[in-house]
């Protein structure tokens, strides 16, 4: 009975597998054999073989264990004798081979007596000593330029000179800002849309948040060692750089060219600010080192009136990012208000990722209205059209925004709220005030970030889609003139 039902279970296996050759051969059928596109496939995760381990662990560990009488969730004795067996197991048994190599050492020294060998103590000196010299040469190490300070007394050098900041507690939540629902919409027409500013948010989370807040993540994941955060005034760049710092509890480290000139003078001076910048930063992780107007470390031309010296950063700044490794939890992080004032080859060496924020779309500028007026005190009312005042503030960035939210919610007016409710117009002389940010700014923007590396790479893959787009529909259109 028993070999017959294996029997069985082997015929529908089979029948089962012939059933999927077949439909992937009508499959290739229909899509044109070889010369059916792939399609995009994502690059295997790092992270699914620990997912894995955990899972099975899981199941040979705690699936079928009952744990309905142990509320408290107190240990498991037989677990923890479990896990501890094989570690006093690995240490004796360390033990036990030192051991035996004495044994076998006392046991070849007294052969060595009986038959009257010599020299065999100087030629394992000799070896010993090559081994050393090898092993030096191999182990270098970058020199300690402070071996004899304690970390507390950099830690308020640092501090005193102005490099070590505070920075205000932000969250990354309080970046506001919608998504875009017409960004496929735009796309189907050739037309490439901005991020918006929760592309913006998402993007700053995986790349200097989430990384940086575990050790383990940071090792395993892709190593971001810098970021370029670059937009218009106002858009919120050293809102993300203070909300990342809040988000890690990191230290922030300002390199700014205003904030170091005069500073440790001279070239010995500058290799002194950047071991001590460096060791400290590795020595209390997480660190973030914040370099605002990032393109003036690689301007072309320093004006007359600059007496920063924003240059003094340029040849140093490569190296120390090239140094660092993945045990390392330091980014850098820099501002940028003109970018094309820069070398753009310079400034895609030392940062990693660049990131673009855009002007505040419709959907943006809706939400950060309503939540900021009800942030200060406002009240929304039919009497205030929040729509319209989203429509006719295109342009203005979220610094802005706020600006003119605080300039008409003063206490005296949120105090008359319940009698003069608010309306659109009030904020309207405030924001004409403003000069917003123009398409022809914004057209700069898109055109610098062209010139990057991943900018030349997306306009290489779009060039190739309309190539295919364009070779299909001429030759349907070469089949349709042949008939006529």
């Amino acid at each position: 009975w028993y070999q017959r039902r294996v029997r069985e279970g082997k015929k529908k296996k089979g029948e089962k597998k012939e059933k999927k050759k077949k439909g992937k051969k009508k499959g290739k059928g229909d899509g044109g054999g070889d010369d059916a596109e792939e399609g995009f496939k994502f690059a295997p995760s790092t992270f699914i073989p620990g997912i894995d381990e955990a899972s099975i662990n899981y199941d040979d560990i705690w699936k079928n264990k009952d744990e309905s009488e142990n509320f408290p969730q107190k240990y498991d004795a037989e677990l923890i004798k479990e896990l501890k067996r094989g570690e006093v197991e690995g240490e004796i048994r360390v033990q036990v081979d030192d051991l035996m190599r004495q044994e076998l050492k006392n046991l070849k020294a007294a052969l060595q007596k009986d038959s009257g060998k010599k020299g065999g103590k100087g030629s394992a000196k000799k070896k010993g000593k090559k081994k050393e010299k090898k092993g030096g040469k191999k182990g270098k190490k970058e020199k300690d330029l402070t071996p004899d300070r304690s970390i507390e007394s950099l830690y308020e050098e640092l501090v005193k000179e102005g490099i070590l900041v505070q920075y205000p507690k932000v969250k990354v939540s309080d970046f506001m800002g919608e998504y875009s629902y017409l960004g496929t919409t735009l796309r189907q027409a050739n037309i490439e849309p901005m991020p918006s500013l929760a592309d913006v948010r998402r993007v700053i989370t995986e790349y200097g948040i989430l990384p940086m807040g575990s050790q383990t993540v940071h090792e395993t994941a892709p190593f971001i060692k810098s970021l370029l955060i670059a937009g218009p005034h106002g858009t919120g760049k050293r809102m993300l750089v203070n909300a990342i710092c809040s988000e890690l509890g990191a230290n922030l480290m300002d390199l700014t060219a205003e904030n170091i000139c005069g500073k440790y003078p001279g070239k010995a001076g500058l290799t002194m600010l950047l071991h001590l910048v460096m060791k400290v930063g590795k020595l209390l992780q997480p660190t973030v080192v914040y370099i605002g107007n990032a393109e003036k470390t690689f301007i072309k031309k320093v004006p007359k009136n600059d007496m920063s010296d924003p240059k003094r950063l340029k040849k140093e700044l490569p190296k120390i990012i090239k140094k660092m490794t993945a045990e390392d939890r330091i980014i850098f992080i820099g501002t940028s208000l003109t970018p094309w004032d820069g070398d753009v080859k310079g400034i895609c060496q030392v940062y990693q990722k660049i990131i673009l924020i855009p002007r505040p779309d419709y959907a943006s500028r809706y939400l950060l209205f309503k939540e900021l007026i009800l942030r200060m005190g406002g009240r929304i009312s039919a009497t205030l059209d929040l729509s319209s005042l989203a429509k006719i503030s295109d342009g203005y960035t979220p610094g802005h925004i706020m600006s003119a939210v605080k300039h008409v919610l003063t206490e005296r007016r949120v105090q008359q709220l319940l009698r003069k409710p608010l309306t659109a117009t009030e904020f309207v002389t405030p924001l004409a005030r403003v000069d917003p940010i123009y398409k022809e700014e914004e057209e700069q923007f898109k055109k610098w970030y062209a010139k990057t590396p991943l900018g030349k790479k997306r306009a290489k893959l779009k060039a190739e889609d309309e190539e295919g787009d364009g070779g299909g529909k001429g030759g349907k259109g070469g089949k349709k003139k042949g008939k006529g």
